[in-house]
């Protein structure tokens, strides 16, 4: 790691520590910028992630798409380019030197808006694209990174300067070795846009059952391409990644409102509650009711 990238994350590294204070997920006065903060290695959590660029500072975490593991940590940065279910762990942290993270949220719309607004040269034949990869920081990329976090500082520029730094954030990476991977959510005709409308039916509909017939007529492709392009995309099959959101589903709601496991199952799509269970304990290492025990456990 070059001296300049070290100073430059020990700078934004100082600003989430003044503006978080305490283990969390901090929402902040930018629209769609969040500062992370972990002081203890925490167990799996499974959410949907969405499109956003997520660079740490200090730590360690690992985060799984399907059966794909990326782990990354400080110099690199990952990137998700459309909605994902992921699971993320954090590794590495400790009181001395928590884990610490920045993450900005954006749409496929920001991304089509920068590519018609520069000379960036675009393909729509392209190869589909995995969409989350990691790649390595830049000077310049941390420099606008540095210049967002800092608007914190002063409030009253982040109405004019937040969206232009935003978009000096995405440009460096469009500018990075995995654009395609970003640009392809973004250009209307191309199969991952076809795939990205699936993947926000299936998250609108994850409750229903449906037949990939179904999902092949809404993507206007053969069932066959709609299952090579999903799963290069989403690193799962269509089916796979329905019954991650179901599980993740359930497992929220059993959290916060302790409903009973059948019903629970119902809700979220399933009409057997033993193959809810054996869905659910080879998800989350364990049956329902013990999974949500030892987190409540663990967090009391």
């Amino acid at each position: 790691m070059s001296e300049d990238i070290y100073k430059q994350q020990h700078e934004i590294s100082k600003l989430i520590e003044q503006y978080s204070g305490r283990d969390s997920v901090h929402a902040t006065s930018i629209p769609s910028l969040f500062l992370i903060r972990e002081s203890i290695t925490i167990e799996p959590i499974s959410r949907v992630n969405e499109p956003s660029f997520c660079l740490i500072l200090q730590g360690e975490k690992d985060v799984w798409l399907g059966e794909e593991l990326f782990r990354f940590c400080p110099g690199k940065y990952i990137v998700a380019s459309v909605d994902l279910p992921v699971t993320g762990q954090v590794i590495k942290a400790s009181m001395d030197s928590p884990y610490l993270a920045f993450k900005l949220e954006f749409t496929p719309g920001e991304i089509l808006e920068l590519l018609n607004d520069t000379t960036l040269q675009t393909a729509q034949k392209k190869n589909t694209k995995r969409a989350m990869f990691i790649s390595e920081v830049t000077p310049s990329l941390l420099d606008a990174v540095v210049r967002l976090v800092g608007l914190l500082d002063n409030p009253k520029h982040i109405p004019v300067l937040a969206p232009l730094f935003k978009k000096e954030i995405l440009y460096w990476i469009l500018q990075g070795p995995n654009r395609d991977a970003l640009e392809q959510m973004a250009l209307k005709g191309s199969n991952a846009v076809r795939i990205r409308s699936i993947i926000e039916h299936i998250i609108h509909n994850y409750e229903r059952s449906f037949r990939i017939e179904e999902l092949a007529e809404i993507a206007n492709m053969s069932v066959a391409s709609l299952h090579r392009h999903f799963k290069l995309v989403t690193a799962m099959s269509p089916i796979q990644f329905q019954k991650q959101l179901r599980l993740q589903e359930a497992r929220r709601l059993l959290l916060v409102d302790s409903s009973d496991v059948a019903d629970v199952a119902f809700r979220v799509g399933y009409e057997s509650q033993p193959q809810f269970s054996r869905e659910y304990s080879r998800m989350f290492g364990l049956p329902p009711r013990d999974d949500i025990n030892r987190i409540k456990e663990n967090y009391v």
